[in-house]
């Protein structure tokens, strides 16, 4: 840059075309120089693709609150003065009071049956960051931030796992079930394996992962929800039984390939 302006100064004032150019040459050699003194030291590492990533927290005043069906539903009134409805396991809140609730999964035309009302949009929040104590301890519990069975929010597989097969007419792996899940549709199925994940009573049931070491990650058929009436731990060994169903929609993001519904379980 010094050398740049330094043959600038021996220019003649006529030449203007020259020093055009050497001013031009000038200011990219300090551009460029402000460039290299703003680059860090080592580049950044990309954060980890299986990073997880935090729920939004929803924060403001209780308008409006009441349980049902191991439901508290709250009319939440957000600083910009937005009021958006929330759901989340039975907890105590009072009106006027300030809460927060850990972000969850937005729903669209959602009718409460135990309610007998429909909310045109409402989010099940995984549960409350602050501002009160729940009314009774929950199951135990082992969210992702989402939907319990969208493909994103799927345990990861654990390599440790590896469980023999059910026995019996109806018996398949979860790998099994993934692959045969076109004949399988509609019917019945009976698969042993581990719970690794457990999201309890939302859209008025319980949502349990389970693998049994078959599958692969890679392409997301190591992993198969249950839904259920019953519960069951993280770390559970347990035989499943129930009715598979394929490209199932339940709507809000909570679509699957392949999920087992009415589910029992025997340990």
């Amino acid at each position: 840059m010094i050398v740049l302006e330094t043959e600038a100064g021996k220019l003649k004032k006529g030449d203007s075309m020259k020093k055009k150019l050497i001013l031009s040459l000038t200011c990219l050699a300090a551009l460029s120089a402000s460039a290299v003194l703003a680059m860090p030291d080592k580049a950044a590492k990309p954060a980890s693709a299986n990073a997880a990533q935090p729920a939004e927290v929803l924060s403001g005043k209780v308008v409006e609150t009441m349980n049902s069906g191991g439901y508290t539903y709250v009319n939440l009134q957000k600083k910009n003065g937005e009021k958006v409805w929330v759901a989340a396991p039975e907890t105590s809140v009072k009106a006027g009071s300030q809460v927060s609730f850990k972000g969850g999964m937005e729903m669209v035309n959602f009718e409460s049956k135990s309610l007998k009302r429909k909310f045109d949009k409402i989010i099940f929040a995984d549960g409350l960051a602050s501002g009160a104590a729940p009314a009774a301890k929950s199951a135990v519990r082992n969210d992702a931030a989402g939907s319990p069975g969208s493909k994103g929010a799927a345990a990861e597989k654990d390599t440790k796992i590896s469980v023999p097969k059910a026995t019996g007419p109806n018996a398949t792996t979860v790998q099994g079930a993934f692959a045969k899940s076109a004949k399988l549709n509609k019917k019945k199925v009976v698969i042993r394996g581990k719970v690794v994940k457990v999201s309890a009573r939302i859209m008025d049931r319980n949502w349990v992962h389970i693998q049994d070491g078959t599958g692969s990650q890679a392409k997301g058929n190591h992993n198969l929800v249950f839904t259920s009436k019953e519960m069951v731990n993280v770390g559970d060994i347990v035989t499943a039984s129930g009715i598979l169903a394929k490209d199932k929609d339940f709507g809000g993001g909570y679509k699957y390939s392949a999920i087992v519904e009415n589910a029992t379980f025997k340990k």
